[in-house]
């Protein structure tokens, strides 16, 4: 266990950032976001993930954690994607909401309240860059309606913004959540086939300030072709029945949770052997 869960208090929400090769944009990232975290009055954690950057990525978040033990460093042994890297920050997650959002400086922290006020009624809240021209160039903005009409032509869905991953979640969605590779693009999907509840919410769209944009327009249409394929498959072959009657289950209280998802089991009592 690391030092922080074991003497930290459980954080209301945890912000899981990958991060690969963003070395001018954390600090102004961690400044925006502390200040936006702050004014919620939340007690919070910053998770970034440095997915094999080639930088000093870690090295600087290593520095934001010397001034701030609000923020954490999860650092995979080489580049693994940025799916691996979401999924490695989610498992690390101990607030009972989790953000997700991207480390380039493009999603703003000023939209925290919208995306976590949705919580309330919702399960999870995806954001949809409203204003994609506000941040983007006319090239990425056709990419990803281009790919975004595939995606929901394939899999049968109607997100208008599958490529943003500033999103917001209470932790029992993220129970168990099954991610492959590139299936980061799909998480509102596999949480509603999963019974979740989501809904978009209008999120703003900055333009990058330092470094390049790591996706253009074959991977975005391309690329994640077999994806879908693969997503419509689990779609139409994915189990639908309702318990009708469950006579007798109620024998065996204490091998269900006491409470929510987190929470600790009921201990059985001692055999006459322990």
């Amino acid at each position: 266990m690391s030092e922080g869960a074991a003497t930290d208090p459980a954080a209301d929400v945890s912000v899981v950032i990958p991060v690969y090769n963003e070395e001018e944009n954390l600090q102004p990232l961690w400044a925006e976001l502390r200040a936006a975290l702050e004014r919620l009055g939340l007690r919070f954690e910053v998770v970034f993930v440095d997915d094999g950057s080639a930088d000093r990525s870690a090295e600087i978040i290593r520095g934001l954690r010397d001034t701030d033990p609000r923020v954490r460093l999860v650092r995979l042994k080489a580049n693994a994607g940025e799916t691996a890297a979401t999924d490695a920050g989610l498992k690390a997650a101990r607030g009972r909401w989790v953000v997700t959002m991207d480390a380039d400086l493009q999603n703003d922290p000023a939209d925290l309240p919208a995306l976590l006020g949705k919580l309330d009624t919702w399960d999870a809240a995806t954001g949809w860059r409203v204003d994609r021209a506000a941040g983007d160039s006319w090239v990425r903005r056709l990419s990803s309606r281009v790919a975004n009409g595939v995606r929901n032509t394939i899999s049968d869905e109607t997100i208008h913004d599958s490529g943003c991953t500033y999103r917001a979640f209470r932790r029992e969605c993220l129970r168990d959540l099954p991610l492959y590779r590139g299936f980061h693009r799909f998480i509102p999907t596999l949480l509603r086939m999963r019974g979740f509840r989501v809904v978009e919410v209008a999120v703003r769209n900055r333009p990058r300030r330092f470094g390049r944009s790591k996706y253009g327009v074959l991977n975005r249409v391309f690329v994640a072709s077999v994806d879908l394929l693969v997503v419509r498959w689990m779609k139409s072959r994915l189990l639908r029945y309702e318990i009708a009657e469950d006579l007798g289950g109620e024998l065996f209280p204490d091998t269900l949770p006491v409470g929510g998802v987190g929470e600790e089991r009921r201990s059985l009592p001692p055999t006459s052997n322990s």
